[in-house]
């Protein structure tokens, strides 16, 4: 277990993912909690990076920090999205084992899996298919990732363990209109035509998609959980040794059923109409968690009071939303 007063950097402490994580290592007393803004710190800068961890000299670095986005954003910028997370990723790695950091955690996504992986989707599915296309650059810059924390523990004996979360929401998210994942989106549109009494909302796709979600407070709490793992114990569930651990909910609904739930949430009233020519993305994306759970991690929030939750975020910050 780390020391409470060891120097921890969280990469990303501004995003979604990395604000929760300072949340929870705040809330376990942890008082040396690094952190730098993008305009401080430029991590696909690699002297910038280089410099900062020599200085700072981590015990331990949570990489969080990532460009992300819905199927809008990434079919519209994949050259971006694959540049700058393979930049920002392999700095912060390399830098990591050069200046001495003793354990890291790398995030990266469900994308990671082919289109058409069995469900739920086990670690073992990794490389074994095609990527879904409207997400092929970020789920490749995310691959190598995980493949950079394998190959720094083979041939370097580093601790660099990698986790790979579910469709996250929660406080801190993104409600861009075009640029937002999923279930954020809907939250804005819902409760925009509620306020202009809309007489229906469109929704991209069949429905049919089915898709899992993770309140980020839960995956926080993971990943503390597994940063602070006995390497035994952490070795012990992953195949092959080293490799990365999925963390999710266990359960996914259809696209059509989170619309119908976060319109109810909302009290929107009026149609739901889907947009058939429209993506829908992967057919489903479901997380085998079963390694996860023999970590003895468990989700605590369910998704109708994260939802509930995640709503009250977006009021305190329609402003900044829009």
């Amino acid at each position: 277990m780390n020391q409470l007063d060891s120097p921890i950097y969280v990469a990303g402490h501004r995003g979604m993912v990395g604000s929760a994580i300072v949340r929870c290592l705040e809330s376990l007393g942890y008082s040396r909690i690094i952190t730098r803004t993008r305009a401080e710190l430029d991590l696909t800068d690699q002297a910038a990076v280089r410099d900062f961890l020599s200085r700072e000299k981590p015990h331990q670095v949570y990489l969080a920090a990532a460009k992300v986005g819905g199927i809008h954003a990434n079919n519209t910028y994949p050259a971006e999205f694959l540049y700058s997370n393979l930049m920002l990723e392999a700095n912060v790695i390399h830098q990591a084992w050069r200046s001495g950091v003793q354990r890291l955690l790398f995030l990266g996504s469900s994308c990671i899996y082919p289109r058409l992986a069995p469900q739920p989707m086990a670690e073992d599915a990794l490389l074994t298919g095609k990527l879904e296309p409207t997400n092929e650059p970020y789920a490749i810059s995310k691959i190598a990732g995980i493949k950079l924390c394998e190959s720094y523990n083979r041939q370097y004996g580093t601790d660099y363990r990698s986790v790979m979360p579910t469709n996250l929401y929660g406080p801190g998210d993104n409600y861009h209109p075009d640029n937002s994942h999923v279930l954020p989106a809907l939250i804005r549109r819902f409760h925009e035509a509620r306020e202009t009494n809309a007489a229906n909302v469109v929704i991209w796709g069949t429905g049919q998609a089915k898709r899992e979600f993770l309140y980020v407070d839960d995956m926080a709490a993971a990943c503390v959980h597994v940063m602070n793992l006995e390497p035994q114990r952490y070795a012990g569930c992953t195949e092959p040794m080293n490799s990365h651990i999925n963390v999710g909910s266990g359960e996914d609904q259809s696209i059509a059923d989170l619309a119908r739930l976060v319109g109810d949430v909302i009290g929107y009233q009026g149609e739901i109409r889907m947009d058939t020519s429209k993506p829908d993305g992967a057919p489903r994306k479901l997380l085998d968690i079963t390694r996860m759970r023999a970590l003895g991690w468990a989700p605590q929030v369910g998704l109708r009071e994260g939802i509930e939750r995640a709503y009250q975020d977006f009021l305190s910050r329609v402003p900044v939303a829009a």
